[in-house]
């Protein structure tokens, strides 16, 4: 099972966020409170959860598995799961943003598979290289801006690579992180091409599912709730993208 973490503090604001390590605003608390009772009237028990290092993602995996009942479950946290990195664009107002450039070029920069942002200007305050949440990462591999192929470039090695062996391994796997870190796996597990992942609408803290054959061929996905309730949220995002205000 994939979730999207709940809304946050920046996405309230209308900025651009990426690796910023921001909170959980409270309508992004109540989403994942209402996701964790979704999960457990499926009947889903995860046995192992991974979340990228950004706290709203962490959070949010922490708050479902409360509503769940879980209070000892191996959690597994890595910066390949964190959401793209916006570049120059971090920290900015969204409208502001397309304003000043247009909308179609902060469309490109924002949902085109191959064109990234503006890399970040030296000394930026958001040089995530220095941050003490990476000091264990090589600070070459941290970029200084990434567009969806960059992220599907770490996501998927990660996915192969760590968390394909849990579930060759028979166990529930439950991977809480970030709009574009989740495209990544979704365009890999659902076989969708490039030129359509980049337009998939993944909705805040709304559970998705997937079945897996004994060589991890995927059966059957889907999301737990409602299709027309999650379809009415997928249209919010469609229309927060339209108008800068996306997360």
């Amino acid at each position: 099972m994939i979730i999207r973490h709940g809304f946050s503090t920046w996405n309230k604001k209308n900025l651009f966020t990426g690796w910023v390590d921001v909170d959980l605003c409270e309508i992004g608390v109540g989403e994942a409170s209402a996701a964790g009772k979704v999960i457990k009237d499926s009947g889903f028990v995860p046995d192992v959860v991974f979340t990228s290092v950004l706290k709203r993602a962490v959070d949010t995996a922490s708050m479902i598995l409360d509503e769940i009942g879980l209070t000892k479950i191996e959690a597994i946290k890595s910066w390949k799961l964190n959401e793209r990195h916006y570049g120059a664009l971090t920290g900015l107002d969204k409208k502001e943003t397309v304003e000043k450039f247009g909308p179609e070029q902060v469309l490109i920069w924002r949902r085109s598979y191959d064109v990234a942002p503006p890399p970040l200007s030296k000394n930026s305050n958001y040089d995530f290289s220095i941050d003490p949440l990476y000091a264990d990462v090589d600070s070459s591999l941290i970029p200084k801006t990434e567009c969806l192929k960059d992220v599907v470039a770490r996501v998927l090695p990660y996915f192969k690579e760590t968390i394909a062996p849990r579930l060759l391994d028979g166990e529930n796997v439950f991977v809480v992180a970030h709009g574009n870190s989740l495209r990544a796996l979704i365009m890999q597990l659902e076989d969708i091409p490039v030129d359509q992942i980049a337009n998939f609408e993944l909705p805040t803290a709304t559970p998705r599912l997937y079945k897996f054959d004994s060589s991890l061929n995927v059966q059957t996905f889907g999301y737990i709730e409602d299709e027309n309730q999650v379809a009415l949220r997928a249209k919010a995002v469609k229309d927060q993208v339209a108008l800068g205000k996306d997360g």
